[in-house]
């Protein structure tokens, strides 16, 4: 299977299809989001600090366990040892949860874009515009099925032709949308008091909860532990370089992170006449809180437009990577053709989509843990199973194989100038971080903490 097994055609087009899974709704919804509740420059400065530390070392271990193996999450952990092939089949399950309700976000985002386009802002900005659309009884499940299609018909095509050749498309797009509405947010009268706010960083703001928010998001957004990095880096060729593609995955996701701050804190400032709580609104930050700020402004129909259309090709890139590491582990485990495997993929995705989708309206009554069911598996796959599975990696890579497999591999290509910090961050620090994630997750979730 391995000779037949895809590639990228190059450094580039792994680059950008390994950002583009990165940059998602983690990037343009949640990181604004907890900018603003954890002190703006503060939570921006711990968050820079740990993806160079923290980020780099679990995204390069991921990658390398991929391409040294050159199979997907399942099998890469058994190939090097047998018995702890079970991390692969707990890392397996984490896009198969994810998938289905991002799909449902997916379809969403897809709504607004055609209400923007097709009604203008105001008709979005309407108060129970969003709690009418996603408890109608079948809006919801139509739009997922959209979303759901267009991935798996760009995940069909295979790694060149379909996931590079999308993300080659869609990552510069992304880019110069997001510089465009930055722009535009920052020089809205009052935006200047929301840019201040949100790049001078405050000593008295530091705190556990800032820390483990910044730590959460970073997990959150690198698409680290789902398997994701690992399928890549089975596509990558073995003369690229694996230390210099990781640097710049970082500064793709990062920087896109602190254009979404950019676009949203300032544009919600200058709205809410320097409110920073009008920020902490949840899903509603996306879907409440900007399509009024939207209507506030000048052509805010076509600023909102061209917004969620930057949304849907962040969604998108991030989709389609989770799509391909399900269908890519499908392929590896049983042989299968990759249409196959996408067919099968697209049906699990939407019967388990289909109760999140009707989670607000229809099966609403329906609360496992109190939670909706979007809520519900978005908390089993990132606080619960990421964590475990980053851990278990950590443990695996650093003490049972040790981290001479990984760093022999970055090395072909490489100085590896951050091996010493990689060796420490990969045994000692990051195993640590993350079970203060979990814990305190868990925790949370059960309403003993509030974070």
């Amino acid at each position: 299977m391995n000779k037949k097994r895809g590639s990228f055609s190059s450094r580039l087009g792994f680059v950008l299809a390994a950002a583009g899974s990165a940059v998602g709704l983690g990037n343009l919804w949640r990181f604004p989001y907890l900018a603003a509740k954890y002190g703006g420059g503060t939570f921006l400065v711990i968050y820079l600090i740990l993806a160079v530390t923290f980020g780099y070392t679990l995204m390069t271990a991921e990658i390398t366990l991929g391409r040294k193996t050159r199979l997907s999450a399942v099998g890469a952990y058994g190939k090097l040892d047998k018995r702890f092939n079970f991390i692969g089949l707990l890392t397996c399950l984490v896009p198969i949860i994810i998938v289905p309700y991002y799909g449902v976000v997916g379809g969403w985002i897809l709504k607004y874009f055609g209400v923007f386009i097709l009604e203008g802002a105001e008709t979005a900005a309407a108060d129970d515009y969003f709690t009418n659309f996603i408890t109608n009884p079948w809006q919801p499940f139509v739009l997922m099925l959209v979303f759901l299609t267009i991935t798996a018909v760009i995940v069909s095509f295979g790694v060149k032709q379909g996931v590079e050749n999308a993300s080659r498309f869609m990552m510069p797009v992304l880019v110069v949308l997001s510089v465009v509405i930055a722009v535009y947010s920052c020089t809205r009268s009052g935006a200047w008091e929301g840019v201040k706010y949100y790049i001078t960083p405050h000593l008295s703001d530091v705190s556990v909860n800032t820390l483990l928010g910044a730590l959460g998001q970073l997990f959150y957004s690198m698409s680290l532990a789902m398997g994701i990095m690992i399928t890549y880096g089975s596509y990558m060729m073995d003369d690229n370089d694996i230390e210099n593609s990781v640097k710049q995955i970082e500064i793709f996701d990062t920087g896109i992170a602190f254009l979404a701050g950019l676009m949203i804190i300032p544009a919600v400032f200058a709205f809410s006449g320097g409110d920073s709580g009008a920020l902490n609104a949840g899903a509603g930050l996306m879907f409440v809180t900007m399509p009024k700020v939207f209507a506030s402004m000048s052509f805010g129909s076509l600023i909102g437009a061209v917004f969620f259309l930057l949304v849907i090709f962040a969604a998108l890139t991030s989709n389609i990577s989770l799509f391909e590491t399900v269908v890519s582990i499908l392929c590896d485990e049983f042989h299968i053709s990759r249409k196959l495997s996408c067919v099968i993929t697209y049906i699990i995705c939407v019967v388990l989509g289909l109760l999140s989708a009707l989670g607000y309206g229809v099966l609403s009554g329906i609360a496992p843990l109190g939670m909706s069911f979007l809520d519900f598996f978005d908390f089993i796959s990132n606080s619960v199973l990421m964590p475990i599975v980053a851990v278990l990696t950590c443990i695996f890579l650093g003490w049972v194989v040790d981290t001479n497999i990984i760093t022999d591999e970055v090395k072909k290509n490489s100085t590896f100038g951050r091996e010493g910090m990689f060796r420490i961050m990969l045994k000692w620090i990051a195993p640590i971080f993350l079970v203060a994630i979990l814990v305190s997750s868990v925790l949370n979730a059960l309403g003993i903490i509030s974070i």
